[in-house]
C-alpha cells in the first residue's frame, strides 16, 4: 500500500502541477500578446511620421534604415519578452513540481497514517481473537485425545472454555464500541460531573471492595457542568477507575481531585500501584497496547482498548487526557475538559 499511495502522491502532485502551468501559460500568452501590442506602437508606428515627407535631405534611404532597424528592434524585443517568459516557465515547472508533490504528500499523509492505523487494528484485533480460539482448539483436542477422560477433567475443560469464552466476549464488545465512537455522533446536553464522577465510583466500588482499597473524591461536593454525552463520559471515568483498581495493591487509596479553572475543568484519577515504565507512557493510550512487562505480576486480564477509548471519547468531547506515572509509585491520569460558559 506505501508504494500504490506513492503513485498516488505522484498523480496529485501531478494534477497539481497541471494547474499550476495551465495558470501560468494562460498568464504567460496574455502577457507576451499585451507586451507585442504595446511594442508594436513604439517602435513600428507611427508609421506616418516616417513615411511621410519631412523636408529636404531625409532621403528614402534614411527613411528605410529608420523602418529597418525599428523592425530589428521590434523583432529583438519580441524575442527578449518570449525567451524571459519561457525562463519563467521553466522556473515555475520546477518550482511547481517540487511544491505540487509537497502538498500531494502532505494532502494524502492522513490518509496513509488512517490506513496504516487501520492494518495495525486488523493485525492486532486478529491477533487477541486468534489467541484464545488456538487455546481452546488446542486444549479441547488434547482433553479428547485423553483416553481416561474423567467428569471432574471435562468439567475444567470446560470451565476453561468459558472463560476463553468471556475474554472473546469482551474483546467483542470492546471493538463494538469502538467502531460505534468512530460512527456515531454523541447525544450531548449539559450535565453535571460530579454525578458522572459519582456514578463511576459506584459502579466500580465492588471491585475496589475486594482488595480493600478506597477511592476518595476531592472535594466531596463539586458544582461543575460540562457538555457532552453522559454515558460516554462516566464510561471514561469508569474506565480509569477500573485500570487503578486492577494495578493497585490491596490495602491502598485511590483518590479523584476535581479542579475548576477558568474555562475547563481537570479531574486526576491517582493511584498508588506499580506504575507505568517511561518508554510505555507513550503508547499507553494505543489500541491493544499494554505495559505487560511492568505488570506481568499483576495477571490482569484485559485487551488494551479501554484507554484508548477513553481517549477517543474524551476527544470527542473536545478535551484532552494524559497520564503521568513513577513506575513502583502509581500513576495520574489527567482529564481536561472544557467548561459550560455561563
Amino acid at each position: 500500500m506505501p508504494f500504490a499511495l506513492h503513485k498516488g502522491s505522484i498523480r496529485l502532485a501531478g494534477l497539481y502541477l497541471a494547474i499550476i502551468m495551465s495558470i501560468s501559460i494562460f498568464f504567460s500568452v496574455t502577457i507576451y500578446s499585451l507586451s507585442i501590442n504595446e511594442l508594436g506602437r513604439g517602435l513600428r508606428g507611427p508609421r506616418s511620421v516616417i513615411v511621410r515627407p519631412v523636408g529636404p535631405g531625409f532621403s528614402e534611404e534614411i527613411k528605410n534604415d529608420i523602418l529597418r532597424e525599428r523592425s530589428v528592434l521590434y523583432t529583438e524585443a519580441k524575442e527578449r519578452v518570449l525567451a524571459r517568459l519561457i525562463v519563467i516557465n521553466i522556473f515555475i515547472l520546477i518550482g511547481g513540481g517540487a511544491l505540487s508533490y509537497y502538498l500531494a504528500v502532505r494532502t494524502l499523509k492522513p490518509i496513509e497514517e488512517a490506513h496504516e492505523a487501520q492494518n495495525r487494528f486488523t493485525a492486532d484485533a486478529s491477533h487477541e481473537l486468534r489467541t484464545p480460539i488456538t487455546a481452546m482448539l488446542t486444549e479441547n483436542e488434547v482433553t479428547l485425545m485423553d483416553p481416561k477422560l474423567s467428569l471432574q477433567d471435562a468439567k475444567r475443560q470446560l470451565a476453561s472454555n468459558i472463560e476463553e469464552l468471556q475474554r472473546l466476549s469482551a474483546l467483542s464488545d470492546g471493538l463494538m464500541r469502538i467502531a460505534g465512537l468512530e460512527n456515531r455522533t454523541l447525544q450531548k446536553m449539559d450535565v453535571s460531573l460530579q454525578d458522572i464522577i459519582d456514578n463511576a465510583i459506584h459502579s466500580i466500588q465492588t471491585v475496589a471492595s475486594a482488595k480493600f482499597i478506597d477511592i476518595d473524591k476531592h472535594p466531596k461536593k463539586s458544582n461543575v457542568t460540562v457538555h457532552g454525552d453522559s454515558f460516554s463520559l462516566q464510561e471514561v471515568f469508569t474506565i480509569l477507575l477500573d485500570n487503578a483498581v486492577k494495578y493497585s495493591n490491596k490495602n491502598t487509596k485511590i483518590s479523584v481531585n476535581i479542579q475548576k479553572h477558568q474555562n475547563e475543568v481537570t479531574v486526576d484519577v491517582v493511584d498508588r500501584g506499580m506504575g507505568i515504565p517511561a518508554k510505555d507512557v507513550p503508547y499507553i493510550f494505543d489500541r491493544f497496547y499494554r505495559a505487560d512487562s511492568s505488570r506481568t505480576h499483576q495477571s490482569v486480564q484485559g485487551h488494551g482498548l479501554g484507554l484508548s477509548i477513553a481517549k477517543d471519547i474524551i476527544t470527542k468531547h473536545g478535551g484532552t487526557i494524559s497520564v503521568k506515572s513513577t513506575p513502583k509509585k502509581g500513576s495520574v491520569f489527567s482529564v481536561r475538559l472544557p467548561l459550560v460558559k455561563d
